[in-house]
């Protein structure tokens, strides 16, 4: 059972278990923090070893806007300090240049927050696509990593599934917007019509794909793909009628580009100061666009300071998801109308889930007496055929059913998250769950 390991004793009481988020994004960090923070997809089997040094089980989301990890607790044993220890250990940052950004959820709000998140309603750009696959693949890392329990596993299933509905059942994702497409968008503020630019697109992983083919629809020709695989920025070369180049022609690259997006998963700038500075040099009055969608940031932001270079990160993409964002209003509240059916009927499996471990203690121990009785019984009785032996246990079986139905559905129906109904059972009849669950 997967509260085993989780409930822990508290003098008498051991609190029902419940799911926690505790994380940074978007709207409660800076990308300073964030990108201190960030876990790239390569590195999300090390970050989830080192997590589970700090707690038992756990599920890692991590993307550009956010660095999200959500873990089984309880109320006297919540698990948002052994996570903030990890976010320290792996960002080398003290706790208290952390503790203002760090927000922590628990119970239903966690879930809620989960749900909104795969359907795309706490996204930067409202509705994109991108976020219901990552929740999907944080799950599947996590349970590739051991890291994942039966409740994880049905908290990330059941957002998923509402993530899909809310997205066949309204416009939420019609024309969605990506981060790429808003890269798209900001540098056509600066160069007017994009269509006889040059592009230089520096990575070919999703979010690469996702920008070479924004500007492969608004009729750019000339782009040149970079990437550390040659193969990769072969390959999404051809897919968009662009070509590749070389990893150390980015300088040459740069220098005829009009336009430059950064996306790589590199821990590091690949992009530094002295190399933009040398390419300004030969073309002062030309000016270059910079755009930087990676975190960690990809374009040191000292570029900035250089004449005739705009640079975009993806800070700057706020305004026009704000827009974005009132554009869909009609849109967000179906969706939100679609998550509150939603989540009023995970909330009864969530009252039955953390009523389960002291329905089956109370059952447990019930039947433990029963059998001790009928044993004591069936000594002290002349011999009976086995038809009549099967009939006394039977009926022992069926008293102790009628005298714990009423009981058992109270818990089912009255375990809220306080687990108030749950604890005043366990004290009635002298439960021990940490012991039934050992058995």
């Amino acid at each position: 059972m997967f509260w085993k390991g989780v409930i822990r004793m508290g003098g008498n009481r051991q609190p029902s278990p419940h799911i926690y988020m505790t994380g940074i994004s978007y709207d409660t960090a800076p990308l300073s923090i964030r990108e201190e923070l960030s876990i790239p997809k390569g590195r999300i089997p090390e970050a989830l070893e080192r997590l589970g040094r700090h707690v038992r089980c756990g599920v890692i989301l991590a993307t550009c806007n956010r660095t999200e990890i959500y873990a089984i607790g309880n109320d006297k044993n919540p698990p948002a300090e052994p996570i903030r220890d990890f976010f320290c250990a792996w960002s080398g940052l003290p706790r208290d240049q952390l503790a203002p950004y760090l927000h922590t959820k628990g119970g239903l709000d966690a879930v809620r927050h989960l749900t909104e998140t795969a359907a795309g309603l706490r996204s930067m750009i409202v509705g994109e696509w991108e976020i219901q696959g990552q929740v999907r693949r944080a799950l599947q890392s996590a349970e590739g990593a051991g890291m994942a329990d039966p409740l994880l596993v049905k908290v990330f299933q059941h957002a998923s599934r509402v993530g899909g509905r809310v997205r066949d059942e309204t416009d939420i994702s019609r024309n969605a917007l990506s981060v790429s497409s808003v890269a798209v968008k900001l540098a056509s503020k600066i160069t007017g019509d994009i269509r006889g630019c040059r592009i230089v697109l520096i990575g070919a992983g999703q979010a690469g794909k996702l920008a070479a083919r924004a500007f492969a629809q608004r009729g750019v020709a000339d782009i040149a793909i970079i990437n550390r695989s040659p193969e990769c920025a072969a390959e999404l070369a051809r897919s968009v009628g662009g070509r590749s180049a070389a990893l150390e022609n980015l300088r040459a690259e740069m220098g005829s580009a009009d336009i430059v997006i950064s996306c790589t998963g590199a821990p590091h700038a690949v992009v530094y100061c002295d190399i933009v500075a040398d390419v300004m040099r030969k073309r002062p009055s030309r000016p270059l666009v910079l755009v930087d969608i990676a975190v960690p940031r990809d374009i040191d932001p000292a570029v900035k300071q250089i004449n005739g270079v705009h640079l975009y990160d993806i800070d700057d993409f706020m305004n026009v998801s704000k827009t974005h964002r009132r554009a869909r209003e009609k849109e967000i509240a179906k969706a939100m109308s679609i998550i509150d059916d939603e989540m009023a009927r995970f909330t009864e499996q969530w009252r039955a889930m953390s009523a389960e471990p002291v329905i089956d203690a109370l059952m447990q121990k019930a039947e433990g007496i029963r059998k001790r009785q009928f044993q004591i019984t069936m000594k002290k009785l002349p011999p009976l055929s086995e038809e009549e032996r099967e009939s006394i246990e039977a009926m022992t079986k069926s008293i102790v059913h009628k005298i714990l139905h009423n009981p058992v559905e109270c818990l089912k129906n009255n375990g809220h998250d306080d687990g108030a109904m749950a604890e005043t059972v366990k004290e009635l009849f002298g439960i021990d769950v940490e012991a039934s669950l050992k058995k």
